[in-house]
Formats: C-alpha cells, sequence, structure tokens
C-alpha cells in the first residue's frame, strides 16, 4: 500500500511542479520490484537472490545517470534531501565543472561498489547454506552501504577543503 501511495505522490508532484523526482522514482521502483518480486517464487534463495537484482538494478541506475552526466542519481538524491536547495544544487551542476565531476565521480562509485555486491551475493547464495546466506546477505549490503557513505563523507570533507584552498 505504501508503494502504491508512493508512487501517486510521485505522479501528483511531477504533475504539478511539470519534473519528475529521479531519486525518488528511483526508490520507488525499487520498493516495487521487490513487492512484485516477492511473489515469483516460495524459493528461499530466489527471495534472497532478488535482493541482489535490486541493488543491482539501483547500482546500474547511478552508473546510466553517472554517464549520461545529465542528472547523476547523487544529485537527485542530494535535491531529495535539501529541497529547499535544489534549484541551488543544480545551478552549481550546471555551472561548476568540479562539481560535475563530483557527482559523476560518486555515482560511478556507488554503482560500481552496488553492482559489485550485488554480483558477488548473487554465486554466493548458490554456493552456501540458506542460513548462513540470510544473515550474510544482509551483512554485505550494510558493509557495502556503511562503505559507500565512509567514502561519500571522506570525500566530500577533501573536495571541500581542495576547493577552500583554491579559492583562498
Amino acid at each position: 500500500m505504501s508503494t502504491v501511495l508512493a508512487g501517486l505522490r510521485i505522479v501528483w508532484v511531477a504533475v504539478r511542479q511539470r519534473s519528475l523526482n529521479l531519486f525518488a522514482t528511483v526508490m520507488l521502483v525499487v520498493f516495487g520490484l521487490g513487492f512484485v518480486l516477492a511473489f515469483v517464487s516460495g524459493d528461499p534463495r530466489f527471495l534472497l537472490v532478488k535482493e541482489s537484482f535490486v541493488t543491482g538494478a539501483v547500482g546500474l541506475t547511478f552508473l546510466v545517470t553517472a554517464a549520461i552526466g545529465k542528472r547523476p542519481l547523487t544529485l537527485a538524491a542530494r535535491q531529495s534531501w535539501s529541497p529547499g536547495e535544489a534549484g541551488v544544487l543544480a545551478e552549481e551542476y550546471r555551472t561548476d565543472p568540479a562539481v560535475r565531476r563530483g557527482h559523476r565521480l560518486a555515482s560511478s562509485v556507488w554503482g560500481a561498489v552496488l553492482v559489485l555486491e550485488a554480483a558477488v551475493r548473487v554465486p554466493l547464495i548458490y554456493l552456501l547454506p540458506v542460513d548462513v546466506m540470510v544473515g550474510l546477505s544482509t551483512a554485505m549490503l550494510v558493509a557495502a552501504f556503511a562503505g559507500l557513505g565512509i567514502w561519500t563523507v571522506r570525500w566530500v570533507a577533501r573536495a571541500q577543503s581542495r576547493s577552500a584552498a583554491a579559492a583562498s
């Protein structure tokens, strides 16, 4: 039900503002895909693999948006988290080559790590016992997101300090 309500809200905002919130749309697809795949099979291994499909799809979305370069998913996420600054963030992205490079790099790193995590997890699901993989699958995903979060915070801090040093 929450996925349907979120979808309706995304459509409502898109019609009202004449712009699609890319990050919200990706999250909606993730939840919707997970929901639909939950009904495909009762096999516990498939239920674990579906998580990898979703993670891999999100990773590919990060990579595609980085390659296209118009609006990387990291920019869309930042705009979603700071809606009052969305216009300023878009203008920075449009006018500052360093900001564009930063978002493309961050989206590429997030995409590559998520695709790699999903690619490693799938064979493990079929090689290890299900009860082991239930915990390990979650641990791998948490480790990937934690590592990406730490990398992002450190990378942004370094970029900001370089930018401040260059401005001095």
